[in-house]
Parts: structure tokens; C-alpha cells; sequence
């Protein structure tokens, strides 16, 4: 398969070795220094892109990609304001899109325990939900997409919550859900969803060793979205038994 890589910093560059080991060919690495340069022409030589880029440029992206035939993968944070206005383009350009906030097969499964158990604990009463994520002082989005994705399927499964706030920003409301957000040196990703009573605290948690979980979720990605078009997430991808997560 051949693979355009928009964004080549560090996920870039680990999507590169993984896409290769798997007998891919990137044909095409766009980044914010030639971006300007690269022609339609040169991006219709892939069959899929996979975009990890900025928040403030990814919109742009998917729009050419969309605009160019070309089925996208991303998993650029950052940028949910404009969620409404990448479905009207994706649609529009009848495209390909494959969105995740997080690829690793861990954090998905992560996920998946987190809505259970969102489930389970509003039953039970008693306890306040909260949700802490640590990731690499480079990082530009705060708090990151995978954070957000656990605090939206908290707020899905426990009527508590109507919405999330980033702790620090103002005082909590009672329907809110507190989210922390800490950058420390190179943490790849930590991140702990808690509920706790004035009796005791249940907490689950994951972290990240490396960027190869994320890559290799990407890419496996991209050989499923090569020819597709529509809106796919990981639970299109990943199955456990007959249930989809």
C-alpha cells in the first residue's frame, strides 16, 4: 500500500518505521516545511493518508485529502470545535475518514472498561468521577483527545455529568466533570480515571510505554480504510468476541 504521512514529527516518524516493517511504501512525507510545495498530483500518488499533525492545520488536511479521493486517517487532537465542519466537507467530497483520539489497542480496550464502569458506579452513588492525564511537556492541546473521549463517555454513561471543565479553569459546577491536565519532561501517556467516596476510591488507569502502540494502531488503520469511504472509528477496527468496542 502506499501512504502519504502528513506530520512528521515524532508519531510520524514511528508511523514511517512501522508502515515500512509492514511491507508498505510511503510515497509521499508532508510536514510544516514543505507543505506549501506539495501538489495535489503528488498527494493522489497514495492510496491513504495518515495525518498526525497540529491541531490548527488538521481541518485544512482532511480537506484535501477529502478534496483529492484520498481516505485519511488521523489522530491529530485539538481541533473538536470544527468536528461539525470536517463532516460537511468529508461528506461533501464524499471521502474517507478514519478518526481516533487514541490508536492503541490498550487505550481502546481502556475506554471500553471506562464506559463499564461508568455504568456500574452511577448505579452504586456515592462516589465522584474525576479524570487526571499526564503527557510529554510538547505537548500543544490540553487537555489531549484521549482525556476528553474518557470524560465524554463518562458523561454518556453516569447522568450526574452533563459536561467536562478543565480543573483550574473556574470553579466546578456539580454537573461538571473535573478533568486535570499535567506536562511533565517526555511522559508518553498516563492516564487515571477515579471514583471516590469519603469512604475509599476505585481507579483505573493506563499508560503508554512508548509511541509504537499508537503507530502500529494507525497503520492498521490505514490498510483498513485503502478504497473506503465514510466515517470510521476504532470501533469499526476492534472487536472483542461479537462486541464491538
Amino acid at each position: 500500500m502506499k501512504i502519504a504521512l502528513i506530520g512528521y514529527g515524532k508519531m510520524g516518524k514511528a508511523i514511517e518505521r512501522v508502515a515500512r516493517e509492514r511491507g508498505h511504501e510511503v510515497v509521499l512525507i508532508v510536514d510544516e516545511n514543505n507543505r506549501r510545495a506539495v501538489t495535489d498530483e503528488a498527494l493522489r500518488q497514495a492510496e491513504v493518508a495518515i495525518e498526525f499533525s497540529v491541531p490548527g492545520a488538521a481541518a485544512g488536511n482532511y480537506e484535501w485529502c477529502f478534496r483529492n479521493g484520498i481516505p485519511v486517517v488521523s489522530g491529530t487532537t485539538g481541533w473538536s470545535e470544527r468536528e461539525e465542519e470536517v463532516a460537511r466537507l468529508r461528506e461533501k467530497h464524499d471521502g474517507g475518514f478514519f478518526y481516533a483520539s487514541n490508536f492503541s489497542l490498550g487505550v481502546n480496550l481502556f475506554f471500553h472498561l471506562n464506559r463499564w464502569l461508568a455504568r456500574l458506579m452511577a448505579g452504586a452513588g456515592g462516589y465522584d468521577v474525576s479524570i487526571e492525564e499526564i503527557h510529554h511537556a510538547h505537548k500543544l492541546d490540553a487537555p489531549g483527545g484521549t482525556a476528553i473521549t474518557l470524560a465524554r463517555d463518562v458523561i454518556a454513561n453516569d447522568p450526574r455529568y452533563t459536561s467536562w471543565k478543565l480543573r483550574g479553569d473556574s470553579p466546578l459546577s456539580g454537573d461538571e466533570l473535573p478533568v486535570t491536565a499535567l506536562r511533565e519532561g517526555e511522559v508518553t501517556g498516563i492516564h487515571r480515571v477515579k471514583h471516590a467516596s469519603t469512604l475509599d476510591e476505585i481507579q483505573i488507569s493506563h499508560t503508554a510505554y512508548s509511541r509504537d502502540g499508537f503507530a502500529l494502531g494507525a497503520v492498521i488503520a490505514a490498510e483498513f480504510m485503502s478504497g473506503k469511504r465514510g466515517t470510521y472509528g476504532m470501533s469499526d477496527l476492534i472487536t472483542i468476541g461479537n462486541e464491538k468496542i
